[in-house]
């Protein structure tokens, strides 16, 4: 093997192997070479001398049958969706397996040893070669590297040639999603962990990832500076993630599936090193500020983009699970507190998906406080809520007053810069342009939710901390600045475009705005404070929020904003506004409304809206009759192309099926994956899945059936 000192890039595939493996060597993997180890056959995924030793060390009272049967299970795993068998084998491994011995009770039987590392068996293997059928031929699949854990393959590593230029950690990823997926799904139902690396870009995603979201891991320890040198990658991935210890822990809390019910979405995704730390570090200040009574968990100072949701939901199963030696937090309960409905509907599109990862029990949006008063009174522990943080307005006829006085409650504030301060400025009740009430609080945000809360404790989330911010919730406990959003690819890189809308003040405005201070004066408004308010005035808003300066503005926007986006029509792009305040922000809007009505169309699809299942039902079944006017007997035709015994057909109530739908659109010319999936509202992998399927069905050469299909109904073309 090579040595880990000696790698520098240099090497060939082969040897780029052999020294990634004695990386792992080094942190404590055995190796093993996968034509050395016993197996009944290829199709087994499973070492199964690891995974009964580990079971019978760790329950010594069962009999060599017993081990057996429980191996049995995990080796016979259910025939459910691929994502779905991944996802509930997961859970096996995380929260164990329930057995049944002949003379017993029914328990719980552990397939990883998460408190004692040293109690596993951690192997790393290459040469492990997985059989598979192939239209009726045997075929067999090769990955680079396996990680095992008491014989299970938890984590697929796939390497590239460092000194190939023409091989890319793309085709690595490939490999994995698309012809692993395809041809030996039966090993990665094991696997939720991916890795891939060329030598120079080493990534960590899911099985289930897009390419896009494998991400480096630059950091190995808290506190440690952040690596950005190409050859430091793969060792930093290794020593911060693969050391068993840390390994673990990844393995079981950070790794997030949706509830069960939700599996025909795929999602799976493993923490980024910035959350990862960030949780760890939360979590212990948490934990300090409770001992220590403070109140102030600390605040995350974290760019915009970089996961804050996905850190309160790893930070929020920490507190739920990994605070046992901290009797005062039991099981919190956790309330996620933000400013605008926005980031409520973003919360709660996360969060109430997520009760099982979470395991807190309950999860909901808190309609007003009525609601979070009953709801919190009803309980002593456990729940996660959601709400704004206008359900707080102290008014003089409404009071809040006391909430609940648990110290198990911790309030994650989210934006926690812009309301939620100690020392911020009395607000008013008023109504916009569309007599829509805007709700302010007489006193601060802060103040009044430690009234409602007074032992609960106050973690702020925020991507531009303010001196008050750390007043109000404690330290920065951990930082992700937007330099490193951008450096770890997570963001495109901020660009700065001055573009300057001159400022006409006609005479009649000013005429308006000399009587406006005449009046404050016979008022009794002072000389000095009409001169400060002129000065306040013309050197901000006034200027700023002059009507023909906005529409300017809102004209340069959108010619620069259209122009920008030609250059690159294929790609969903986004933008944001920023203005000086809210006043001008609304103005600017309604300038955009007056000039381009067009843009505030509301689209059921497509432009990434949301639409409702009802929708879509309607939606395909006028696609499904559509283009069975066009091709009558295509259901009929199509199973011609397919194996006695393995014709589809579509549901009692349906008219084609999600197979049928994909290989209309083939016939149709549309025989992109990308564009399928977007059709139909899938993943790639999966619809590179449906195809290969189909495709090992055909009556005929497996290659051909796409182009069969194409001929379909040529008659009537």
């Amino acid at each position: 093997m090579a040595k880990l000192k000696e790698y520098n890039g240099r090497y060939c595939e082969s040897e780029y192997e052999d020294a990634f493996i004695s990386f792992l060597e080094a942190e404590g993997w055995k190796y093993a070479s996968g034509n050395q180890i016993a197996r009944i056959t290829k199709r087994n995924v499973l070492i199964a001398d690891d995974f009964k030793q580990f079971i019978a060390d760790t329950n010594p009272d069962l009999t060599d049958e017993e081990v057996t049967r429980i191996y049995d299970t995990v080796r016979l795993v259910g025939s459910e969706s691929d994502f779905a068998t991944l996802h509930k084998v997961y859970g096996w491994m995380v929260n164990g397996i329930q057995f049944t011995p002949q003379n017993g009770q029914a328990r719980m039987i552990s397939l990883i040893d998460f408190e004692n590392t040293e109690h596993n068996i951690f192997r790393v293997v290459n040469q492990f070669t997985v059989e598979y059928t192939d239209n009726g031929q045997k075929e067999t699949r090769r990955p680079d590297i396996l990680l095992f854990v008491n014989g299970i393959p938890v984590c697929i590593i796939e390497l590239k040639n460092p000194a190939d230029a023409n091989a890319t950690i793309y085709d690595a990823w490939e490999q994995i999603n698309i012809r692993y997926w395809r041809d030996i799904p039966h090993l990665l139902h094991y696997c939720p962990l991916a890795c891939i690396s060329d030598g120079v870009k080493t990534r960590l995603g899911t099985a289930r990832t897009p390419y896009e979201h494998f991400y480096a891991w630059r950091r190995v320890h808290d506190g440690d500076a952040i690596s950005t040198l190409p050859f430091a990658e793969t060792q930093t991935m290794i020593q911060g993630v693969y050391a068993p210890e840390r390994f673990l822990e990844i393995f079981r809390d950070y790794i997030y599936f949706q509830d069960s019910i939700y599996d025909s979405e795929e999602r799976e995704i493993v923490c980024r090193y910035p959350q990862f730390f960030a949780t760890r570090l939360l979590k212990q200040s948490i934990v300090k500020s409770v001992m220590q009574k403070s109140r102030k968990g600390g605040t995350y100072f974290g760019a915009t983009g970089c996961g804050k949701t996905y850190t309160m939901a790893f930070l929020a199963r920490q507190l739920a699970l990994r605070c046992t030696e901290t009797p005062q937090i039991g099981s919190p309960t956790i309330i996620l507190i933000v400013d605008r409905d926005e980031l409520q509907k973003q919360g709660a599109k996360l969060f109430t998906k997520s009760t099982e990862f979470l395991n807190l029990g309950e999860v909901s949006v808190v309609k007003d406080r009525v609601q979070l008063r009953a709801e919190l009174g009803a309980r002593q522990s456990g729940g996660f809520y959601i709400c704004t943080i206008q359900k707080f307005c102290d008014r003089k006829e409404d009071k809040i007053g006391l909430i609940n006085d648990r110290q198990n409650i911790i309030c994650f504030s989210d934006e926690a810069h812009r309301t939620q301060l100690e020392h911020a400025k009395k607000i008013r009740f008023s109504k916009d342009a569309d007599e829509n009430m805007k709700a302010m609080v007489s006193k601060p945000y802060a103040k009044v939710l430690k009234e409602a809360f007074p032992q609960a404790i106050f973690v702020g989330f925020t991507g531009t901390p303010i001196a008050e911010t750390y007043q109000t919730f404690g330290d920065e406990i951990d930082r992700y600045t937007m330099d490193q959003a951008v450096a770890d690819g997570l963001t495109v890189s901020i660009k700065y475009h001055p573009r300057i809308a001159k400022v006409l003040l006609d005479k009649q405005k000013a005429k308006e705005i000399e009587d406006y201070y005449r009046k404050c004066a016979d008022d009794g408004a002072t000389y000095e404070d009409i001169e400060a308010s002129k000065k306040a005035m013309s050197s901000m808003e006034m200027i700023l929020g002059e009507p023909s300066r906005l529409e300017r503005l809102a004209i340069d926007i959108h010619d620069h904003y259209v122009s920008s986006c030609s250059g690159d029509p294929d790609r969903i792009q986004k933008a944001m506004i920023v203005c000086s305040n809210r006043k001008i922000a609304y103005a600017l809007l309604q300038k955009f409304k007056d000039q381009y009505p067009e843009w505030f169309e509301e689209k059921k699809s497509p432009d990434g809206v949301s639409v409702t299942e009802e929708e879509l039902k309607e939606f395909y079944a006028n696609f499904d009759n559509t283009f069975l006017q066009l091709f009558p007997t295509f259901v009929e035709d199509f199973n011609t192309l397919l194996a006695e015994g393995e014709q589809i057909y579509p549901k009692a109530n349906e008219r084609m099926s999600t197979e049928l739908r994909i290989f209309a659109l083939i016939r149709l010319g549309i025989t992109d994956s990308v564009k399928i999936a977007q059709f139909l509202r899938y993943s790639v992998t999966t619809i590179y899945n449906y195809r290969t399927k189909v495709r090992n069905k055909a009556a005929g050469d497996r290659d051909q059936l796409e182009q069969e299909v194409m001929k379909i109904g040529k008659s009537r073309d």
